[in-house]
């Protein structure tokens, strides 16, 4: 049985607390232990305390001496768009230029030139680009991800990313939580009301008789699929036992995160134009918003999220990068921490439990990851600073100096 020993972390970031979400004062309660030390057995953590009581039981282990540095929970971001084909240049440049995102999807791009990349992508290029965004993901901290499919949109592309995200997690290091995005957009071939019945009647039961997803997501919005189309997928999905997100209320509200709320999603998702009246219903059914102030940076907008009004209603916030080619392009958490802080007005202590632990319960993985506690799996990062704060205060370079998924550095 490999045993690792940890030592001299400046700070070590523990977030040991209550077994579900944290909210309201939960949250900047960082449960920091200075000097600290973590002892590993087996890929999972079998002691936290202070070095010199680690050093002690350490034994013949191996010693990771972390000299004064931060150790972190790895970042579990519970939001990403992790398999594509391409990118989204003439996108940015057409961004650059003034036009806004209706504008660039009525023009052929947006969602549909990617779909049309990962389409003619064969599934080696295809898990080949994924393993490269697999990389990026590791080397900013993340040690699990979020991964949606609906860059496909038929049935057999949609399982063709689907089963990719598996590979990632197979044969990388990072884990991915898979989620079934088939109603991300409709596809030219398809009126949407016939496409929303492709999704329930031939997609969905594929996607649940091959156990390819845990979650069933649905774009909301103007345009794409309206809250009845919305509530059709995802009741469908329900009933097949998949666990419910939703892309809720980011470029109009449409009651997207009061649908959230009647149909007991797990989370509700961007929620950019979310009022008052969505934030109480979101709380009414205690679901988690995933906060995304990575896309409202990159689509040059200034309307965040109201972080503040949803922490203060008592509603146990994440924060997540939305990493895809169009509207974030971004695997780094530490960045959107940064945003978080500035444009949402954060505190640093409340973007490091949104990134972690409650990250983590909302993909029903709070039991294993997203806190530094016996039990739990070694998933950790090393950063090149002594003060946790530093990682949102500085900006826009890596301060990852190592990442360990399991005990085993990547």
């Amino acid at each position: 049985m490999k045993s690792v020993a940890v030592l001299h972390a400046s700070q070590l970031v523990t977030l040991a607390g209550p077994p579900r979400p944290r909210v309201g004062d939960e949250m900047s309660d960082l449960a920091i232990i200075r000097d600290g030390g973590m002892l590993i057995r087996d890929g999972k953590i079998e002691k936290v305390g202070p070095s010199d009581e680690i050093e002690k039981q350490a034994g013949d282990a191996q010693v990771v001496d972390a000299k004064g540095r931060v150790v972190l929970p790895g970042f579990v971001d519970a939001h990403t768009h992790l398999v594509f084909a391409g990118n989204r240049l003439d996108d940015f440049e057409r961004r650059a230029k003034g036009e806004s995102y209706e504008q660039i999807a009525a023009a052929g791009g947006g969602i549909w030139s990617t779909v049309e990349k990962t389409r003619a992508a064969s599934d080696v290029d295809l898990f080949e680009q994924a393993k490269k965004h697999a990389q990026w993901f590791l080397k900013c901290g993340t040690t699990t991800v979020e991964a949606k499919s609906g860059y496909g949109l038929t049935v057999n592309d949609e399982l063709e990313i689907l089963r990719t995200i598996q590979r990632v997690t197979q044969e990388t290091p990072l884990e991915c939580v898979p989620t079934f995005l088939g109603a991300h957009a409709i596809p030219r071939e398809h009126q949407t009301p016939e496409y929303v019945d492709l999704i329930v009647n031939e997609m969905l039961p594929r996607v649940a008789e091959d156990k390819l997803a845990e979650f069933c997501d649905v774009f909301c919005e103007r345009g794409y699929f309206d809250l009845e189309q919305s509530r059709k997928v995802l009741t469908a999905a329900k009933k097949l036992g998949l666990k419910l997100r939703m892309h809720a209320d980011q470029l109009t509200n449409s009651g997207a995160a009061k649908l959230a709320a009647e149909l007991g999603a797990t989370t509700a998702d961007h929620l950019e134009k979310t009022d008052e009246r969505g934030i109480a219903a979101m709380k009414s059914a205690n679901v988690q918003p995933v906060l995304l102030p990575g896309s409202v940076y990159a689509l040059g907008s200034t309307c965040y999220p109201r972080a503040r009004e949803m922490m203060e209603a008592g509603l146990a916030v994440v924060l997540a990068t939305d990493f895809n080619p169009g509207s974030a392009p971004t695997p780094s958490m530490p960045m959107v921490l940064s945003l978080a802080c500035t444009q949402m007005k954060m505190s640093p202590g409340e973007t490091i439990t949104a990134s972690t632990i409650n990250a983590a319960h909302s993909l029903g993985r709070g039991d294993k990851i997203g806190s530094l506690e016996a039990g739990k799996l070694a998933n950790f990062a090393i950063f090149d600073c002594e003060d946790y704060r530093e990682l949102a205060y500085w900006f826009g370079f890596s301060q990852t100096h190592s990442v360990y998924v399991r005990g085993e550095r990547v």
